[in-house]
């Protein structure tokens, strides 16, 4: 018995090396094949024609040839930095879809040589874009809660948006927006005529609404005769004419 468990016990320990070796084979070629997978990689990389534009820095020297001027401007009450082809969400403009649109406030330039500041805005600067389309927004949740009062209130809201994309930003030549004639004369005799229609009214409705003491002191400014003896009601129709 001891001579067939010494032999068991090296024939699993045999068994254990083989098991081991073959592991560790495995694990060789696995190791081999994925060096020749990045070799054979890197050699179409070097075959491939516009190798030189997979570089990492090369890629960010032509995007920001390709985006080098850019623009703040205001867009429905909101302000965006934009550069040329780029598509944008702003609040909903009047404008139909397809249709151009340009925009006078032009807050900052930028051109890779001069960095322009307006105050606030840019004079001559504008840009130009198109609507592509009419859209709404994400819902967004609004939720109320007082704790303690039983009081909750959930309400959704979905802004109403428009993607416009930039066509082209003009540091120069825009023209100005017509001024609007202004009606002055017309505005002053309806702000003179309204005072003294406010100051009737108030004169009528003032009186309704003093107390017996007050119409009595206003009737003696008045030089009203016996008016001490009289009613409230008195007073005030001999006031109110």
């Amino acid at each position: 018995m001891g001579k067939y468990k010494t032999i068991l016990i090296k024939n699993r320990y045999n068994l254990l090396i083989n098991l081991n070796n073959c592991f560790f084979i495995l694990k060789n070629i696995s190791v081999f094949l994925t060096i020749c997978y990045c070799f054979i990689l890197k050699i179409k990389v070097y075959l491939h024609p516009h190798f030189q534009f997979l570089n990492l820095q090369n890629l960010i020297k032509a995007n920001n040839k390709h985006n080098s001027m850019y623009a703040i401007v205001e867009i429905a009450g909101q302000q965006f930095k934009v550069a040329k082809d780029q598509k944008v969400y702003v609040h909903r403009l009047k404008e139909a879809e397809g249709s151009k649109v340009t925009f006078n406030k032009v807050m900052l330039l930028d051109d890779d040589k001069n960095v322009t500041i307006g105050a606030p805005a840019i004079e001559g600067a504008e840009v130009t874009a198109k609507i592509l389309g009419h859209l709404k927004g994400d819902k967004v949740i609004v939720f109320k809660k007082k704790r303690r009062k039983g009081y909750k209130k959930k309400n959704g809201h979905r802004q109403y948006l428009s993607e416009i994309q930039i066509e082209s930003i003009a540091a120069s030549g825009a023209k100005k927006a017509p001024a609007k004639k202004a009606a002055a004369p017309k505005k002053e005799e309806k702000a003179a005529k309204a005072p003294k229609a406010e100051a009737k009214e108030t004169a009528s409705t003032d009186v309704s609404s003093m107390t017996v003491a007050q119409l009595k002191a206003l009737a003696k400014e008045k030089g009203i005769s016996g008016y001490t003896s009289l009613k409230k009601a008195e007073l005030i129709e001999v006031l109110s004419k």
